[in-house]
């Protein structure tokens, strides 16, 4: 048994209950459940459908996001989440690189790391190396004025919380900047990168060793183990190259808004939605979801 889910932005509902019927029954589908009106439902079919990403992609064209996947342990017992362009809008190393005066040059090594182009580690050192000498106090002006929380993440982290789960926040990025995001929004805990300061400026250079790919596997597999549970119990989320890893090795791996060449690689790709399709996803509707305090 498989279940489907249609989903779109919360923001701009755009399901049309005829059109889910219609796909029901093309599907040979049993009874759908709205799960948020306009803005998700699901329903079961027997079968995993032979033409999903033929329908998948009509549907994207409707601003529509399609997920199939197995009914069984869909509500995962931890989450594990990128941290730039996932659980914020910006990527951290750009806007500090805008403040530096090297914008440009960063955001365009930032884009090709992120799409695979360029090895992760070698890329973050290239980057942080053109940082060298910014003001440590920089950080606290970005923090305040250029980052922005993805919407959805604060209900996304308190419902699976208040269900048991366990939240981690993995980035590629830097600990300035996950230990406030992961304050803000309840994460359980985090992992980043540490940018180095020497009185009073960054260095121009990263500790050893880089986290990277590789990293945010072993967080995925370490992180299980001391709780007791399988990478299947875990739901993980990004959108770059360096998440690939840990998106193929958690049950349930969701490409969010990511890079076109991530997306082809995962099963699940949610280009419309904001991070609530998490939730729904899981089975959760709207009115199951808990209120961040």
């Amino acid at each position: 048994m498989y279940i489907v889910t249609l989903l779109t932005d919360p923001a701009t509902p755009r399901l049309d209950p005829s059109f889910v019927s219609a796909l029901r029954t093309a599907w040979g589908g049993g009874a759908a459940r709205a799960l948020s009106p306009g803005v998700a439902v699901e329903f079961p079919v027997p079968d995993l459908p032979s033409n999903r990403w033929q329908v998948w992609d009509d549907m994207q064209r409707l601003g529509i996001d399609l997920v199939v996947q197995p009914a069984d342990n869909r509500r995962k017992r931890m989450l594990l989440a990128d941290m730039d362009s996932t659980m914020i809008g910006q990527e951290c190393i750009d806007e500090l690189a805008d403040e530096a005066g090297v914008g440009a040059r960063v955001k365009e090594i930032t884009a090709r790391a992120m799409n695979g182009e360029l090895d992760f580690e070698g890329a973050l050192r290239e980057r942080v190396g053109l940082l060298k000498g910014l003001p440590e106090t920089v950080i606290g002006k970005v923090l305040a004025e250029r980052i922005t929380l993805t919407p959805g993440g604060r209900e996304l982290i308190a419902t699976m919380k208040a269900s048991g789960g366990y939240t981690a926040l993995v980035s590629g990025g830097f600990t300035a900047f996950t230990s406030q995001v992961a304050a803000d929004l309840g994460f359980d805990e985090n992992r980043a990168n540490l940018l180095l300061v020497e009185d009073g400026r960054l260095t121009g250079e990263p500790a050893e060793p880089i986290l990277g790919k590789e990293a945010k596997v072993a967080a995925l597999k370490e992180i299980a183990a001391r709780l007791g549970i399988s990478p299947d119990d875990v739901l993980a989320v990004g959108d770059g190259a360096n998440d690939l890893g840990m998106l193929h090795l958690a049950g349930t791996g969701v490409a969010l808004h990511a890079k076109p060449s991530v997306a082809a690689e995962c099963d699940i790709r949610i280009n419309h939605g904001d991070l609530t399709a998490l939730l729904f996803i899981q089975g959760y509707a709207a009115e199951d979801f808990v209120a961040a305090r």
